[in-house]
Order: C-alpha cells, then sequence, then structure tokens
C-alpha cells in the first residue's frame, strides 16, 4: 500500500496541475513527503498583540487587532491608484496602504469587520501605517493557535501562481492537518530516548506550526540530528564494507631505495609531522588492508616529500607508484621536483600528460607495462585506457578535489585488486566537514612547517593606495625578487566592474616600462602558458600578472610578493591558496590583498581573518561558517550521498560529532547489517539511497 506521504502533491486540497508543476520544477517537490520536508528556513512571533499606542517605527513584524473604518483612494498616474483603509483599535487610529489589488480589497476587507492585521509599522504623516500586510478575520483567528509562523523561501515564479510564503505556510497546515495519528518512524528508541529526541510525527508538525521557540528548537536538533545519522551511518557502513572486501597489497619491507634515499637523498631533515604521517602511512602499508588515506597539509609544508617517500617503499616492493595532478603546470612541476630528489638514484621516473604524444608516448606506455618505469608522474591523461601498469601499487591523487569521482575510480581500476591510495589536499578541511565528505578515508595532518620558513605578512590596501603599492613592488624587484599581481577576471565583461588581466597587463607595463612582465590565464594554450611559467621560474621576467591558475602547485621560492586585486571578490580558501605561492624561499614574503573601501561585513571579516593569521585549518573553519559546505570547492563531488535540508555541517558541529559517534556503535554492533535490532535502519538507509546518487562510495 503506498504510504500518504508518497501521494502526488497535485492531490493536496489548493495544489491541482497548475502549482504541481511549479513546485516541481522551482523547488524539485513532488509528492506529499516532499512538501513537509520543505521546511521554514525563519519564524515570527505570532502569540502577542500590540496596542497602536505600543508601537515604534523601529519595530520588527507586529500584530494589531483593528476595525476597518472607512476607504480612501489616491491617483497615483496611469491607471495607478493608492488605496488607504483607516483602521482602530478603540485606542488610537492607523492606516493601511494597498498599490494594487483594489477588486480583491473591497471584495474581502469589509468596512466595520474586525482584522488582525501582520506587518511591519512605519510612520508616515505622523500616523503609523502597515503596507501590503496579512490580514486575518478576527473572528476565525484563535490568537492561542497563531505561535510561531513559519516563513518559507519562494521564487519570483511561485509569487506569481499564489505560492508566496504565506500561500506555502496554508498548503502546509492542510497537510499536517491530514497526516495520521502515527507516521513511519525512522529512528529506533534506543537513539531517541537517550538523546530526548521527538518522535518524528511531531518533530514534522512542530518545525512547521512551533507554539514557541522551544518548540522550533526540540524539532530542529530531531530532524538535524536523524540527517547527520544517516549520513555518517552510510559513511562508516561503507568504509566497513571496503575494508572486509579489499585486500591491500602488503610491503613487507621498507627496501632499498627508500632507505638509500632517506639516508642519502634528503634534502633537509624531516619535521617531526612529517615523520609521524610516514608511520601512519606505513602501518597502513604492512596491515594487510587497502590503505585509503587523507593527507591534509598547509601549503609548503611537505607534503610531495612524504608522497614521495610512500612510494618508495612500494617501489621497494616491487610495485610501481604514480601520482595523478589536476593541471600540467603541476604535474611538470612534480615531474621535475622528484627527477631533482632521486637525481642518482636506479628509480626511473616519467611524465604522461596531454602533450606528450606520438613516439614518446609510445615509449611510454611500452615501459610502463612492462615495469621499467617505476614512477609515473601524470595528469588525469594517466587514466586513458591505453594506459597499463605492469604492478601499479599505490597511488597519490593531488589537490583531489579538482578530479571528478569517475575520473579517480579508473586509476583504482588500473591494478588487479586497489593500489593504496593517498590523497593529498594544500587545502585544510574543517574536521566536522572532513569527516562527512571524506569519512571513509583515514585522515593524516602535517601541521608543522619545515624550519627556516617565515610566515607570509599579508597586508590590507584599497585601490587609491596603489601608488605607494607599486613603489614598494619596485623596491622589492630591486633587490633581486619577483611579484605576482592576481586579477579575478581575464577579459572586461559588462556585467562587471572588476579590473580584468588584458586591460592591467597593458597598464603595468606602463607603471613599470623597466621591468619584464609575463601573463598567465586560463584561456591560453597549455605551450603558452608553460613558456610564460618556465620565463618566470627561470627568473627572466620579473612581474607575473595571471589569473587564479597560479592557484595551485606554482613553486618559484624567488617570488618574494602576491598582490591580488579585487580580493573581495574571493573566497577565504581562495586568498589563502594564492597567498601560498609566495613565502617558498627563505626571504620575508608579502601578500597585499586590494580591495575597494567599501566592504560588506563578511568581507570585511575574510579579509581581516587573513591579515591576523597563516593557519590554513584556522581559516577553513572561519570560511565554513562564512560561506557553508555547499560553497566549498568540490563539495559536491564527494562524500554527502544525501542532500541536507536542515542540517549545517558549520554549525551543527556537535551534532556531526554525536551522529557519528552512534552510527558508529550501529556498526561495531552489526557489521555485516543483517542483525534484527538493527533492520528498522538499515531499510531506511537503503530508502535514502534509492532516493540520491550516492558518490560516498568512491574515495
Amino acid at each position: 500500500m503506498l504510504s500518504i506521504l508518497e501521494q502526488d502533491v497535485m492531490f493536496l486540497p489548493g495544489v491541482g496541475p497548475r502549482k504541481k508543476e511549479i513546485l516541481s520544477r522551482e523547488l524539485n517537490i513532488r509528492t506529499w513527503r516532499d512538501l513537509l520536508e520543505y521546511y521554514p528556513y525563519k519564524y515570527v512571533d505570532r502569540s502577542r498583540l500590540y496596542t497602536l499606542h505600543e508601537l515604534s517605527a523601529d519595530m520588527p513584524f507586529v500584530q494589531i487587532r483593528a476595525r476597518i473604518l472607512s476607504y480612501e483612494e489616491f491617483e497615483m498616474g496611469p491607471r495607478k491608484k493608492r488605496i488607504v483603509a483607516h483602521i482602530t483599535d478603540g485606542q488610537g487610529i492607523a492606516d493601511i496602504v494597498w498599490f494594487s489589488g483594489a477588486q480583491y480589497i473591497y471584495q474581502h476587507y469589509k468596512v466595520g469587520t474586525e482584522w488582525i492585521v501582520f506587518g511591519k509599522p512605519t510612520l508616515y504623516g505622523g500616523r503609523f501605517q502597515f503596507s501590503h500586510p496579512d490580514m486575518d478575520e478576527a473572528s476565525s483567528l484563535q490568537l492561542s493557535e497563531m505561535g510561531m509562523q513559519p516563513y518559507y523561501i519562494t521564487t519570483e515564479k511561485m509569487k506569481k501562481a499564489g505560492l508566496t510564503s504565506r500561500g506555502m505556510e496554508k498548503l502546509t497546515k492542510t497537510l499536517v492537518g491530514k497526516l495520521p495519528e502515527t507516521l513511519p518512524e525512522t529512528l529506533p528508541p534506543f537513539l531517541t530516548v537517550p538523546h530526548r529526541l521527538l518522535s518524528r510525527r511531531e518533530a514534522l508538525i512542530k518545525i512547521h506550526y512551533p507554539r514557541s521557540a522551544h518548540d522550533v528548537q526540540a524539532a530542529r536538533q530531531r530532524l538535524k540530528f536523524e540527517e547527520l545519522f544517516y549520513v555518517q551511518l552510510n559513511i562508516l557502513r561503507y568504509a566497513s564494507e571496503q575494508r572486509r572486501k579489499y585486500k591491500g597489497y602488503v610491503f613487507a619491507r621498507v627496501g632499498t631505495p627508500f632507505n638509500t634515499f632517506y639516508h642519502e637523498h634528503l634534502p633537509f631533515p624531516l619535521t617531526n609531522a612529517q615523520k609521524r604521517v610516514i608511520r601512519e602511512i606505513r602501518h597502513d602499508m604492512v596491515s594487510g588492508k587497502q590503505m585509503n588515506r587523507l593527507l591534509q597539509g598547509d601549503v609548503g609544508s611537505g607534503k610531495t616529500l612524504v608522497a614521495l617517500l610512500s612510494m618508495l617503499i612500494a617501489i621497494g616492493n616491487g610495485f610501481q607508484a604514480c601520482i595523478m595532478a589536476p593541471t600540467e603546470i603541476l604535474a611538470e612541476q612534480h615531474y621535475q621536483t622528484l627527477s631533482h630528489f632521486l637525481e642518482g638514484m636506479p628509480v626511473k621516473v616519467a611524465l604522461l600528460t596531454g602533450m606528450v604524444k606520438g613516439k614518446r608516448r609510445e615509449q611510454i606506455l611500452e615501459e610502463l607495462a612492462q615495469g621499467t618505469i617505476h614512477l609515473l608522474v601524470g595528469t588525469h591523461a594517466m587514466i586513458e585506457d591505453t594506459v597499463r601498469f605492469a604492478r601499479l601499487g599505490m597511488a597519490v591523487v593531488d589537490e583531489q578535489h579538482r578530479f571528478g569521482v569517475a575520473q579517480r575510480a579508473k586509476l583504482w581500476n588500473k591494478s588487479i585488486q586497489p593500489p593504496h591510495i593517498l590523497v593529498m589536499t594544500a587545502t585544510p578541511i574543517p574536521r566536522t566537514l572532513a569527516m562527512t565528505l571524506y569519512g571513509d578515508l583515514d585522515v593524516s595532518v602535517i601541521d608543522e612547517l619545515p624550519p627556516g620558513r617565515k610566515p607570509v605578512h599579508t597586508l590590507h590596501k584599497y585601490d587609491h593606495q596603489l601608488t605607494s603599492l607599486y613603489q614598494g613592488i619596485r623596491q622589492q624587484i630591486h633587490q633581486g625578487r619577483q611579484v605576482y599581481i592576481v586579477y579575478p577576471l581575464i577579459q572586461e565583461s559588462e556585467k562587471s566592474d572588476l579590473k580584468n588581466l588584458e586591460e592591467g597587463y597593458v597598464a603595468l607595463c606602463d607603471i613599470f616600462p623597466e621591468f619584464k612582465l609575463g601573463k598567465v590565464h586560463g584561456k591560453m594554450k597549455p605551450k603558452e602558458k608553460e613558456a610564460e611559467m618556465q620565463r618566470f621560474l627561470q627568473g627572466e621576467t620579473q612581474i607575473l600578472v595571471a589569473t587564479t591558475v597560479i592557484e595551485v602547485g606554482v613553486n618559484v621560492p624567488n617570488a618574494s610578493v602576491m598582490v591580488i586585486l579585487d580580493a573581495q571578490r574571493f573566497g577565504l580558501s581562495q586568498l589563502h591558496q594564492l597567498r601560498g605561492r609566495v613565502g617558498r624561499g627563505a626571504d620575508q614574503s608579502y601578500c597585499i590583498l586590494v580591495t575597494t573601501p567599501k566592504l560588506g561585513a563578511d568581507t570585511r571579516k575574510r579579509i581581516d581573518i587573513l591579515c591576523e593569521t597563516n593557519d590554513g585549518f584556522r581559516i577553513a573553519e572561519a570560511d565554513l561558517k562564512l560561506r557553508g559546505p555547499g560553497d566549498l570547492e568540490g563539495t559536491q563531488q564527494s562524500g554527502m550521498a544525501f542532500d541536507l535540508k536542515i542540517a549545517d555541517i558549520a554549525r551543527d558541529g556537535q551534532l556531526v560529532q554525536l551522529a557519528r559517534d552512534e552510527a558508529q556503535k550501529i556498526i561495531d554492533n552489526d557489521p555485516y547489517c543483517n542483525k534484527d535490532d538493527y533492520r528498522m535502519l538499515w531499510e531506511r538507509l537503503k530508502e535514502l539511497r534509492k532516493e540520491s546518487t550516492d558518490w560516498s562510495a568512491i574515495s
């Protein structure tokens, strides 16, 4: 039998075919359940009546009980009228103003009738007035039933069809009135009772029609916990299943390549954080289970060296290793770095990108299949079907959020059994987000910079201070340093007042005629881009004018100044990434954030945080709180199997942890997901997985 909540929303009184089409298209609401799970975004207290004598012009929305005394009309141009109703509550006089809908107003709001008027009071001509307020006939409205009025986000198309917030409120009220006395529960008593959670039915009713702020809080707590619990249960179930299903290659020995490099070629002593992470990776490699580890480390923390040492363990056990980067520039840089590190060692490194063609490509593919190439560096070109490894034992993915899920999955399939996986990111991920997006990965953190690195000094300048800024740039270049100047756009847009790179480059050439300038942006051909980057790397150009194409992986130790124009247009994490392109040498480096003087509160907060700290994890936490998880780069293609309708990972950190702890208990008690005690949970999880594409199955 079809559950009442699965009924087509068209058959709810007040909807019909036309409104159903709009609800479906605008909000993806197709069933009664969808409507019930479209939650209000705020509430206004409707339980109190004010008198006209209590009103002041700075008050928010209020409600009064008043009787209509008379109407007046005022002409406002061709076919436009302002309709004014004079009202009284017995103690004073006020006005209601409408600028449209005369026929409806006169037909419904009769003189002499008493109304509950709800709106924002403004003072006009010495008298309070309400513009287009909500109106309910006082005789039909029980004030005690009003409680907290819900407000729903609606679109312009919905409003034109009568589906305003008030219209949505009426539909949900009708729906709540049709709910049966009991609804199927989705959480068992051993979860709801200890944590004092409402029943599902009670929570769904109170989220739409709370009598008090306490009702709102209790309903949200129950619904948020449920969402987060099933997200965590899904991730932990998958991780548990993967650990049982896939055995990992056992790298029994550390091996000669690792020992030779560590004792004879290590460029500088490892930090304690690097040593700790290598021990964690080594433990995975001998466990017999496939390693799936996320390596987080701020820019310049030495992740590449840790990855190399890990890959040398694989090579020392007779396997091949690879590292996949998101761009050709970064792949080329990894290749140069690793080749330099391994110089003089019998470890063959090759580079495979889209630019490698013809006989050179054929030779690499042949040697890779024969096993004579030990370490392959490349872009997504290495996941093509023609690329075959003899014995791939370890895969490193750098800046993994830039790869699609399907792309990464192809890499895992290039071995008889899945290779050990090390996922690296220089974008620090807050803990609550990491356990949700990458909850099936073990996490290692390099939280220590190599000795000798000086923190980048970050300054905030306004765009009318550019003259003094340019003078500072000259001084740095005269001292032998190099400079990045970053623009947010390539070409001028009619819809935007942003500075653009093309015009900016020409202007900067006039401002700095004594220096050589280069230009890099995403629309250039790869060869042109690479040539410009190489000129900057070799010191042939002193100033590189660029877009955010340089955000990831460009390593020029001599560059000491990063100027970011229109910095207010960038996110916190992106600004931090750009800043990480300088400070890679021994000299003091600077990041200059240039903005307009007029900044919003959130933007000013972002700029202030950057100027206060270089701690990527603190910055990531702040970014998550300011922007929310959906805006962070890459979250759409990772981890979360179900959309969160009410929970907020940024603000519900304690609930995320509680949900994870409870989900872990379930997995520990029922690892094979087949015990009767937990049947309700597994059946509900199966329902949710049918409703969504489950991307968490690939990390």
